[in-house]
């Protein structure tokens, strides 16, 4: 790949990005309601953005899987599969009874082949990743278009509907997930559009417990995050928005996140959207319009 000179555009996006990231973050450590009724988010000590060097100088300095993961996270951000599979395989060495790892490595190696759509290496370790646990998404996504390649086209299909019952509102993979389902059914002509519905009626809605946050980022994604070039760092952030959004949208009494939503809004530079995100928190919570509009105020919305 070509070198290009990075401009002081870029610079921004990427800080931008990372801010949301780190904005994210907060929501798996969580924020807690003061006596004054502020919201705070806890102290947390984030480590600054880390080169690929410097992830993979990390890894082998420590032998650690949370590092490896982290530099097989980042290498699969950069489309570098080949590198991301090697760094998932030591982080496999380091921690066998992970399923959340086997199956990462199995996606890369799936990725990385040119030839194999299902590379028996992959297949293996999607197959230990459901050993470990039953439920890992990834896992049984990938065993279904093994199922698919086989020509159980129907078994597949099957396979992905029980999957996407299990799947919460607004999961990342939900879209894509529903996209398969459709293009394998057209293919092979079967009908699965009442098949898609009633597995949607079926999905469980996005509830946070009581004392709970959304889910953001882990330590390691938002070090790897720093490898990333500007431009997808941004797109990675938006995304992770969306996510947030999509989970609000099941979870609309959680008012840490709609605060979350907001912080992240401004930090990629989009008051409008920060705005429209106190509107709908308001909407849903009346009964704490005023603490939101504090919490907007100090974060700088609607001036």
């Amino acid at each position: 790949m070509a070198d290009r000179k990075i401009s002081s555009g870029d610079l921004r996006t990427g800080a931008i990005a990372l801010g949301v990231a780190t904005v994210l973050l907060a929501g798996t450590i969580g924020y807690r309601e003061l006596g004054s009724g502020r919201l705070a988010s806890h102290e947390t000590d984030l480590e600054a953005p880390l080169s690929i060097d410097e992830l993979r100088e990390r890894a082998e300095d420590s032998g650690d899987a949370d590092a490896w993961q982290a530099l097989g996270f980042a290498y699969f951000e950069r489309a570098e599969f080949g590198k991301a599979a090697q760094a998932y395989r030591k982080a496999v060495d380091n921690d066998d009874g992970e399923a959340v790892l086997w199956s990462a490595l199995g996606e890369a190696l799936v990725m990385a082949s040119e030839r194999d759509p299902m590379p028996a290496e992959a297949l293996a370790a999607f197959q230990k990743a459901s050993e470990i646990d039953p439920g890992d998404p990834r896992s049984r996504y990938f065993l279904a278009v093994n199922r698919d390649l086989a020509g159980e086209h129907e078994g597949a299909i099957e396979d992905w509907l029980a999957l996407l019952a299990d799947t919460a509102q607004g999961a990342p993979w939900e879209r894509d997930l529903i996209r398969t389902i459709e293009q394998v059914g057209a293919i092979n002509r079967i009908e699965v559009s009442d098949k898609i519905d009633v597995a949607l009626a079926a999905r469980p809605a996005v509830k946070a417990q009581s004392g709970s946050s959304l889910s953001g980022p882990t330590q390691s994604e938002i070090a790897a995050a720093g490898a990333i070039p500007p431009a997808e760092q941004r797109a990675m952030a938006e995304n992770m928005v969306a996510r947030l959004e999509q989970r609000l949208a099941g979870d609309p009494d959680n008012i840490e996140g709609w605060v979350m939503l907001m912080r992240s809004r401004m930090t990629l530079g989009e008051p409008q959207s920060a705005k429209a995100a106190l509107d709908a928190a308001i909407r849903a919570n009346p009964g704490r319009a005023a603490l939101l509009r504090d919490e907007a105020a100090q974060l700088g919305v609607g001036k």
